[in-house]
């Protein structure tokens, strides 16, 4: 977790670590909190304190409206909802950075190879130029000679036919790379695909588990269904990503010529996919938040009941 992140955490633990001791929330300021932590910045202390005195508000506001059982309740099953959903969301990114970094060292190993591809041929190119102007001086001077201009030419034809071959060796071996690498990325999908379907299937658990709950609190339901189309629309821009890697390596393969820019253009996916990564552990700290709140409040209730809720919960 970042610094600054971190900061915004310890200041929401800090403000209803007050608030448990009787502070009031409206009278907590910035001093009082970096008094606490001793950490950060006072301008980030101020704003997260903003926050969570908002929240604060409307958490107070719906805890009001609702019975303490159902209140408790909803505190609780909110607290392992975001525990569980930041675990697997912490797995997952996990798993998607390494995938990228696979994908990133084999397209420059294939850059690599193409070039040492490239090199071939134009030494046979220069090998070939060199020939050729050997058997244009031969000829020149040989040019009363019949026979030995028939030799020369004979000479000439069997560097064509070996150059050929070489030609063909080296069209073969790209071949070979291509196919290689076309069995790679199909390797690569199918593993993609596996692990997409894992966490679909951990989702639709959690998703099982939070049904019985949604009856008596619907609000809070509500908000938890909404955090988990977010998350499935994470999912989804990463799958999208994914397949628009995999489909540039195919062009890659396809496209031998142009394979330095490829992985260039890949290398720029790369960095997208980081500033993905990061949007995605905000949702993270954005999770974690939320339970630092739910956890400050049920410390400030006060009461036996709902402090052993709350360590069911966590365990």
């Amino acid at each position: 977790m970042s610094r600054i992140s971190d900061t915004r955490l310890r200041t929401r633990q800090a403000a209803a670590k007050l608030v448990a001791n009787g502070r009031r929330a409206h009278n907590l300021t910035v001093d009082l909190i970096y008094a606490e932590i001793r950490q950060g910045s006072r301008t980030t202390i101020n704003d997260e304190l903003k926050l969570w005195k908002d929240e604060q508000a409307r958490v107070d506001a719906l805890s009001a409206a609702l019975p303490p059982a159902v209140a408790n309740a909803m505190i609780s099953a909110w607290a392992v909802a975001v525990e569980h959903g930041e675990r697997v969301f912490a797995e997952r990114h996990e798993e998607m950075e390494a995938e990228l970094a696979t994908a990133v060292a084999r397209a420059e190993a294939l850059a690599v190879a193409n070039e040492g591809v490239q090199g071939e041929v134009r030494a046979l190119r220069a090998q070939l130029n060199e020939r050729q102007a050997a058997a244009d001086r031969a000829l020149s001077e040989l040019a009363g000679e019949r026979a030995a201009k028939e030799g020369a030419l004979g000479q000439l034809q069997n560097v064509e036919k070996a150059l050929a071959s070489q030609r063909d060796e080296a069209t073969q071996a790209l071949a070979d790379a291509k196919r290689a690498s076309a069995r790679e990325l199909e390797a690569l999908r199918a593993a993609l695909a596996e692990r997409e379907a894992a966490a679909r299937a951990e989702i639709d658990k959690a998703t099982e588990r939070l049904e019985g709950v949604q009856k008596h609190v619907m609000l809070q339901a509500n908000e938890a269904r909404e955090a988990q189309r977010r998350a499935e629309t994470t999912l989804t821009k990463v799958q999208q990503r994914n397949e628009q890697l995999v489909s540039q390596v195919q062009q890659f393969s396809a496209e031998a010529a142009s394979q330095q820019r490829l992985a260039e253009r890949m290398q720029q996916q790369f960095t997208g996919a980081t500033e993905e990564s990061r949007e995605l552990r905000k949702e993270r700290d954005a999770l974690a938040q939320q339970l630092a709140l739910l956890q400050g409040r049920m410390e400030a209730q006060s009461q036996p009941t709902t402090a052993r809720t709350v360590k069911q919960a966590r365990g």
